[in-house]
């Protein structure tokens, strides 16, 4: 935590935060508004500008997503060996900004694939070092407002970014590679940022070389593991947000609302993330978590469901509260399973399990798409959440049998 040494080391407070706080909030913020304004058009543009289909859309998304869960299991690791976070924060940062002349200048689906596996690696290599400069700049007894504050402003990048987009559609005729240019602006300005305000903490100093990384299981009790299957189960299901993008086009929402859409899914999403842990202390995390899994099952049956443009907005908002309702809650309630030595070893593997199971998810429900209809995309995903829900509901039960008492 932040010592008297260190806090002189990052220089002033502002409002309430220690400078690497504030400033890693910033960072965040301008790296969303670029990522945001992108993602939303990217399935678009590979399905209509360059007549890519389903289920190379599903490779493409689900390659990049692994990319970035199986990278951020190892790039803490890294950090905490060299007892240097600022560099691969840098670096991880520069790199998704650098991916962005690839897909503005893409003739070709795999031009964007490389762009989005890139981006993808850049965020996996700085997640990790900066959570730790964020935990590192913070008294503990302020840790949940710094994580809080960051949360917020990464999800207020996520909310202007499509807001920009949207936009710039209108100025530039739907022009996507014009957005795409743009997008590297707000990238830029999260690299100054880091470069000129973030600070190296004193406390971090190399692990002993004799330390080794290991992810393993064998350490873990039967409903750890148990946790780890259903989460993985319900990864499978869980598809990449292009096909909620293909979707919402194809039930007839214009192009240059698209972004509003994602939008309004952000928006609801920060708007609902702090209520939801308020209730997550309040009636349990199991609960919620039991209770996100019955949420996304209706969800997607809505999507395979839609007959119109309506329907979408108004999944899109539901999605929303979805991802406020469960967003974090399923890390704080592994952390109650396992020991404090474990606790790096139980994220990593359930980070990696995650990330492992978005390629084959975003493939299937490409070929799901392709080869039998867009709904089928989606009533895959509802059975695998509903499954996902049983399987949490009899380790609800198992542990009730040791403890009588829901968190």
């Amino acid at each position: 935590m932040l010592t008297e040494e260190s806090h002189n080391a990052h220089g002033k407070r502002l409002f309430g935060l220690s400078r690497n706080v504030f400033m890693a909030g910033l960072v965040s913020f301008f790296m969303d508004v670029s990522s945001e304004m992108i993602y939303p058009l990217v399935p678009l543009f590979l399905s209509s500008m360059l007549g890519v289909n389903k289920s190379m859309i599903g490779l493409i998304e689900g390659s990049a997503e692994s990319t970035a869960s199986l990278i951020k299991v190892f790039s803490g690791w890294i950090s905490d060996r060299l007892g240097k976070r600022k560099g691969l924060m840098l670096a991880g940062y520069a790199v998704s900004t650098l991916s962005r002349p690839l897909v503005a200048t893409a003739g070709s689906w795999p031009q964007v694939f490389a762009s989005r596996l890139v981006d993808r690696f850049g965020k996996g290599v700085r997640t990790a070092p900066r959570d730790a400069i964020i935990a590192e700049s913070t008294e503990q007894s302020s840790l949940g407002r710094a994580f809080s504050f960051h949360r917020s402003m990464d999800t207020m990048g996520a909310v202007a970014g499509p807001g920009i987009a949207f936009i710039g559609l209108q100025m530039y005729h739907s022009s996507y590679r014009q957005l795409f240019w743009l997008s590297m602006v707000p990238g830029l300005l999260a690299l100054l940022i880091i470069a000129l305000f973030i600070t190296e903490s004193k406390k971090a100093v190399p692990s002993s070389p004799s330390q080794s990384l290991r992810l393993s299981l064998s350490g873990f009790s039967g409903r750890t593991r148990f946790f780890f299957l259903i989460v993985t189960l319900f990864a499978l299901g869980n598809s990449s947000d292009a096909f909620l993008i293909l979707r919402a086009r194809q039930l007839g929402v214009p192009i240059t609302m698209i972004p509003v859409v994602y939008l309004l899914f952000n928006l609801i999403y920060s708007v609902t993330a702090i209520p939801a842990g308020i209730a997550a202390d309040r009636y349990g995390r199991k609960r919620l978590i039991f209770a996100g899994f019955l949420l996304f099952a209706g969800l997607y049956s809505g999507f395979a469901l839609a007959k119109s443009p309506m329907a979408i907005w108004v999944l899109f908002g539901f999605y929303g509260v979805f991802m406020g309702l469960t967003e974090g809650i399923q890390k704080a309630f592994l952390a109650t399973l396992v020991p404090e030595s474990l606790k790096g070893t139980a994220y990593g593997i359930y980070a990696g399990a995650i990330g492992i199971a978005a390629l084959p998810s975003s493939f299937v429900a490409g070929l799901l798409w392709d080869k039998v209809s867009p709904a089928a995309t989606f009533w895959f995903g509802a059975v695998m959440a509903a499954i996902s829900a049983m399987l949490f509901l009899m380790l609800i039960i198992g542990m009730r049998d040791k403890s009588s008492a829901i968190e």
